[in-house]
């Protein structure tokens, strides 16, 4: 299985950004009934969770993005988005995309100047 993120790149602050990550070798039913997440992480910090969906539940959001950050998941076509609005110098980081924190994808950069 193997995710590929896009998406990133270098925006002013209260702009916005729409990363996406598309998967391949996975299957419908395991796609569908598993945890997509996105993660980042900053310079010289943890990386940390930033939102994850899996159907049939709401989204969660760490507080800092909530309001401002969209996850969402196509099923059939095994990919998911991060819509980024009102982005901030600290989003700044490397965003990674997750599926069931089995599966990483190699990261895209987003930097926010401020």
């Amino acid at each position: 299985i193997r995710l590929v993120e896009s998406g990133g790149g270098l925006v002013q602050a209260g702009g916005s950004l729409r990363l996406s990550c598309k998967t391949s070798g996975t299957i419908l039913s395991y796609f569908s009934s598993t945890t997509m997440a996105w993660y980042r992480q900053a310079p010289g910090k943890e990386r940390e969770l930033v939102a994850s969906i899996i159907g049939g539940s709401p989204p969660s959001y760490i507080d800092s993005v909530k309001g401002r950050f969209t996850i969402s998941r196509d099923n059939r076509k095994r990919s998911g988005d991060l819509q980024m609005n009102g982005l901030l110098p600290e989003d700044t980081g490397v965003y990674y995309c997750t599926l069931g924190e089995r599966y990483w994808g190699q990261g895209t950069q987003v930097t926010v100047s401020s």
